[in-house]
């Protein structure tokens, strides 16, 4: 047990070097990724060894799945670039840079030149630390790439990169048998099996773009060369407003205030508020679904219901009860400001609850719910704490009748599979001394007979979800702390709520609080992590569970 604690207190001492050494670059302005500061980065990492990451710390093999999950969140062409720059809002949409936006992540990125992709960073530092992260992850496989491809001493060309790089710069059209043959020669450079190759190669295959695993491959190694070389040096850069910005609230007070005008404008500003953060959906399809799709909604078909709208080929099932929606109390405000945040407003005086889950209230509710979507790690303060603040016109400053805050969202569980549903009573910010004790309103009874394992007790809010190893994660567990989960946006937002409620008195002491979270993954298991996969259709239930039963405290309250 001292080894296993000494060994997660080294972890957490490399993850506090991690963030100090990532801010003092940010603040410098730039680095390379091969130079001093970045080899001080990429050690860290390796000595670190994040779960999500697999095998990086193996210079024989190549970490596919931790590719996969990092090039889903990075921008497409962001191997070809050796220079890569972190940029604010700067007005890059107005000229004509086609935007790229990352599969699995919501940032603008642009193309500036065959050298160089532009990150737009609107959601904090958590977001720059994410994305270094990643980078760091992705170049030291590249570093992997081209000591196989290159002659160490003479740096020449082997013969198996040569054929790989034919098919790439000759954009050649290739039969099944020759690229057979052609995953055959990759996974040697790789050091996976052909079975490993040939999944990373159909996960990666488009309809337009059958190649595509080949052209990353390709490009990683290429860039990592050019780079060894000192023809072309990888750099990564910040821009001087990003820097003078970040921090500073700019963006979420844009957005808090665009949704307390429409607040205003609607007549809806003194009715009793309740902020939900979710997703996009769940909320909506729980009121709207059934009457918008002209079906009767029983306990028998109703997550049938929301299956069939979950299912990515069912659009116009999901359009046809959007187009209800907006004729039946909810306003929708696409995010303007950079947050990357849409909202819904639901007027529940509108909003026909005889044909949802809800049909036995007995009266129509005065309430108002402000569903936003996911806020990012630190970003989470940041939103909600420009959202209880007061809405200053220039003759008043008027509060919010927030009467509930409910937090609902996918985590990472310790004890449990995917699916799982986790109740936290406390949020402890990783790295720091800062913990937040509150009265949960959800409790596990709550969820009870469900089928699902329901785990109540701390959570930790961490730094990044990219950096946590087994040592930490078992500390975490199994230590005195006995934590449930790790997420990266609890602490931040209950850090908000205390502040408005207890110190500034923005909004009411006895505010009620609501916390719940779904496991998308379970970094302890084995083929569980984050770099597995998603969720799909699994998490439906338990997301719909969480939403059902905040949504009843609220209506019963």
């Amino acid at each position: 047990m001292i080894h296993n604690i000494t060994k997660a207190r080294q972890s957490t001492a490399s993850i506090e070097r991690l963030y100090i050494t990532m801010r003092h670059l940010f603040h410098r302005g730039n680095y390379r990724p091969t130079g001093q500061s970045g080899k001080i980065i990429q050690d860290l990492l390796l000595q670190l060894n994040p779960e999500i990451y697999g095998s990086m710390a193996d210079s024989e093999k190549v970490e596919l799945n931790g590719l996969i999950y990092v090039l889903d969140r990075l921008p497409e062409g962001i191997t070809e670039t050796p220079y890569v720059n972190f940029t604010s809002n700067e007005g890059i949409d107005t000229a004509k840079f086609k935007p790229i936006i990352p599969p699995k992540r919501r940032r603008l990125c642009y193309r500036v030149d065959d050298d160089q992709m532009n990150i737009e960073v609107t959601r904090g530092r958590s977001e720059i630390y994410d994305t270094l992260t990643h980078l760091t992850f992705l170049y030291n496989e590249a570093d992997k790439i081209r000591a196989r491809a290159f002659n160490k001493h003479t740096q020449k060309i082997n013969r198996v990169w040569q054929k790989i790089e034919e098919i790439v710069l000759n954009d050649l059209k290739i039969t099944s048998k020759e690229r057979d043959i052609a995953l055959m020669h990759l996974s040697t450079i790789l050091g996976r099996t052909f079975q490993e190759t040939q999944l990373a190669y159909k996960y990666f295959s488009q309809e337009n773009d059958k190649e595509k695993f080949f052209r990353i491959i390709y490009w990683m190694g290429h860039t990592s060369h050019q780079d060894h070389t000192g023809f072309k040096r990888r750099e990564i850069s910040f821009t001087s407003t990003l820097r003078e910005r970040i921090g500073h609230h700019i963006i979420g007070e844009r957005w808090a205030n665009n949704i307390k005008k429409t607040l205003s404008d609607n007549n809806l500003f003194h009715r009793p508020l309740h902020i939900i953060s979710a997703n996009m959906h769940s909320v909506s399809n729980m009121f709207y679904a059934f009457d918008g799709l002209k079906k009767q909604c029983d306990s028998v078909n109703e997550f049938d219901v929301y299956k069939d709208l979950s299912s990515a080929k069912n659009k116009a099932l999901r359009d046809t009860v959007q187009e209800h929606s907006f004729k039946n109390g909810l306003i929708f405000i696409p995010d303007t400001s950079g947050t990357n945040m849409d909202v819904q407003i639901i007027d529940l005086k509108k909003v026909n609850l005889k044909n949802t889950a809800f049909s036995k209230l007995d009266h129509s509710p005065e309430d108002v719910l402000i569903v936003m979507d996911y806020a990012f790690g630190e970003q989470a303060f940041e939103v909600m704490d420009e959202l209880l603040k007061p809405y200053k016109t220039k003759s008043s400053a008027t509060m919010m009748n927030v009467k509930s805050i409910a937090i609902m969202g996918k985590a990472g569980i310790l004890e449990g599979k995917k699916g799982d549903i986790m109740v936290p009573n406390s949020h402890l910010i990783e790295g720091l001394t800062d913990n937040y004790v509150f009265e949960n309103k959800l409790t596990a009874a709550d969820f009870k007979g469900q089928r699902l394992g329901i785990f109540e007790g701390p959570m930790i809010t961490v730094l990044g979800t990219s950096l946590q190893n087994k040592d930490l994660l078992e500390y975490f567990k199994n230590s005195s702390w006995k934590a449930i989960g790790l997420e990266m946006e609890g602490g931040h937002y209950q850090k908000a709520i205390q502040i408005a409620s207890k110190i500034r008195n923005h909004i009411s002491p006895d505010v009620k609080v609501m916390y719940a979270y779904y496991a998308s993954d379970n970094p302890l298991e084995t083929g569980s992590t984050l770099a597995s996969g998603g969720l799909g259709l699994t998490g439906v239930k338990p997301t719909y569970l969480i939403t059902k039963m905040i949504l009843k405290k609220i209506l019963h309250s």
